[in-house]
């Protein structure tokens, strides 16, 4: 006989789940600070007027994130998840070192490529897995992935206030030594995981070509392609048709923010309680293609620029807290570490491709071929959303005498 299924976390369930969103955000918000006053420091360097280096130096680290993140996630099999995320973090705050001190765009370059090398996002996330019971993984996944989305609004409101006060090589070091502690907080916070003891073989041509997974992984990488590519040249739209200076920049940003949540935990609570995830998931995309028409042919002055921007925090924060937990949904179940490590690398490419696309159509074409460029990857990605099945929610597992 089983008892009555419970649909409660643990507490040890909590801690692994906060603590574990905790560090991914330490991480992403060092590499989210430098994001909305980059395009404006970098003018300032030797070789920073050139939009398309501009773009590499923003997306450089998401090339090396792409290359490291399976190799990572498996060294997490081998050798232990918590020695690898540790690892993966003093490269981290190496990198940001390198970028403080460097002299020239190149060097920055140079400090965001080993930024990226430290690739612990799948280690990090296979940790989780190991540390939860499977129905509720999910919602450890999602507070993951909704501390992606929290942590870009926070640096959005943050960077322009703190660059103002410590400029961007302070920037860098604070980056650095964020990443210093969330190496501390791993081993004082996060349970211990039960010990490896080897595993199957998994299924990986299926994870790479099963077409639920793909239809994920081309929504991920479209997302933060379209995030990296718009903020190669919003700051200096805020500076240029807004009139703002950089270190005002919160001025736009937190009342958008905060709106963007107050909007956002209701669409999510109804695409997950509510059974809708399907319209909740595809109109958020749809709001996507919606901003970037809108910037392209609305967004003059400093009132049509914060309009779009608060339309599009909301539709990121849906989308980067979603994504995440309907990949855990979707994967195998022998084979929801190696989904998550080409699920985070699709992402890392998405970075890449975004920060380097962005600053050269800026360079060569302006700023408007950036939007029309994202409305048509936003288009693309609404016709792969509009033809997923999206996975019923879990009901919780009984408990067994």
């Amino acid at each position: 006989m089983a008892s009555t299924p419970t649909d409660r976390m643990t507490p040890m369930e909590r801690r692994a789940g906060v603590s574990l969103a905790s560090i991914f955000a330490l991480r992403m918000l060092g590499l989210f600070l430098i994001l909305p006053v980059f395009s404006v420091y970098a003018k300032t360097l030797p070789g920073g007027g050139d939009l398309t280096m501009v773009g590499i130096a923003l997306g450089a680290y998401g090339l090396t994130q792409a290359i490291f993140q399976i190799p990572f996630g498996i060294a997490s099999d081998l050798w232990g998840r918590k020695r690898v995320i540790a690892a993966g973090l003093v490269l981290f705050a190496f990198g940001s070192f390198v970028a403080a001190a460097a002299p020239d765009i190149g060097w920055i370059i140079v400090g965001r490529v080993i930024q990226g090398a430290g690739a612990i996002s799948a280690a990090v996330t296979a940790l989780a897995a190991d540390l939860t019971r499977e129905e509720h993984r999910t919602k450890v996944m999602a507070m993951i992935g909704s501390s992606i989305g929290l942590v870009f609004a926070l640096s959005l409101v943050g960077a322009p206030v703190l660059y103002g006060w410590i400029g961007m090589a302070g920037l860098f070091v604070m980056t650095g030594v964020l990443a210093l502690s969330a190496i501390a907080l791993l081993f004082v916070a996060v349970p211990e995981p039960p010990p490896v003891a080897g595993h199957e073989k998994l299924p990986f041509g299926r994870v790479l070509f099963d077409a639920g997974l793909l239809r994920l992984n081309f929504g991920i990488f479209s997302l933060h392609m379209m995030q990296m590519a718009m903020f190669v040249v919003i700051p200096h739209a805020l500076v240029g048709a807004g009139g703002l200076p950089a270190a005002e920049h919160w001025k736009v940003y937190l009342p958008a923010v905060l709106v963007s949540f107050v909007v956002m935990v209701p669409a999510i609570i109804s695409a997950e309680r509510g059974g809708k995830m399907r319209p909740v998931f595809c109109g958020a995309v749809a709001l996507l293609v919606a901003v970037q028409l809108g910037f392209r042919f609305f967004g003059d002055g400093l009132w049509g620029l914060g309009v779009w921007l608060l339309a599009f925090f909301v539709a990121f924060n849906i989308l980067e807290a979603s994504l995440p937990s309907l990949v855990s949904r979707t994967a195998p179940p022998t084979a929801k570490g190696a989904a998550l490590g080409v699920y985070n690398t699709t992402q890392a490419l998405g970075l890449f491709a975004g920060g380097a696309a962005g600053g050269f159509l800026a360079q060569r074409f302006g700023d408007n071929a950036v939007f029309v460029a994202c409305t048509g990857v936003g288009l693309a990605w609404l016709g792969v959303a509009a033809s997923m099945k999206f996975p019923p929610r879990r009901r919780p597992a009984a408990a067994h005498i």
